[in-house]
């Protein structure tokens, strides 16, 4: 059996030796690199074009997410795996939005960990059947609901709209305040206002909304 082909990324030094310990002692994979951040992450990826990539979400200078998004985007048989501490649904809607092809928790055992590495090299979904449902429920949702509003992101104004995008990219209200050059609460505002403009309950209804007709 080929061994899986595996990069990971992971900011916590602790967690990235643990991780680095466990799956180079496992004689099925093969570890090509260990990034510190998203940046990171992605240059071992397009310099190796590994099978998985393990990667955390919260990462400095690039989270997981837009690491996932840009990964996926050049190395599309690339399989991206969100290695967190979440289980919700925010974090798992904004992986899977990204192109990743589900999560395992940081606390689970070694070998739960591999297992789940080698299901997402054969292209197996990681998600609990709870959660996969769940998703399935919430883009056919947001497809009849954007379907039935075709006409709401007009309501946005120019500024609105770069911010939408921008929380269709993943990014957290400081990314989207540093890069418009505005204070976080400015930021708030205008997603509420977003928000209630598009006739949604959360980002990630937005997001969804945003993605469904071709912002991102």
């Amino acid at each position: 059996m080929d061994k899986v082909r595996l990069v990971i990324a992971e900011d916590d030094p602790r967690l990235r030796e643990s991780i680095r310990q466990i799956v180079e002692t496992t004689p099925t994979i093969d570890l090509l690199g260990v990034a510190e951040d998203g940046e990171q992450a992605v240059q071992l990826a397009h310099q190796f074009e590994p099978d998985v990539v393990l990667t955390d979400i919260q990462m400095p200078r690039m989270d997981g997410i837009e690491a996932t998004r840009r990964i996926r985007s050049h190395l599309p048989h690339t399989k991206i795996v969100i290695w967190t501490v979440f289980g919700d649904d925010q974090h798992v809607f904004e992986g899977i939005k990204a192109g990743a092809i589900g999560y395992i928790l940081k606390d689970r055992p070694a070998q739960e960990i591999i297992e789940g590495i080698h299901a997402a090299a054969r292209g197996e979904s990681l998600l609990t059947p709870a959660v996969a449902v769940y998703l399935t429920q919430e883009f056919q949702r947001m497809r009849v609901q954007s379907e039935a509003r075709p006409d709401l992101l007009c309501e946005l104004t120019p500024r609105e709209m770069e911010v939408l995008r921008m929380i269709a990219q993943g990014k957290r209200n400081k990314e989207i305040a540093d890069a418009l050059f505005l204070t976080e609460k400015t930021v708030k505002n205008y997603i509420s206002s977003i928000l209630f403009k598009l006739q949604v309950n959360s980002r990630t209804e937005a997001a969804l909304l945003a993605t469904r007709k071709g912002l991102v």
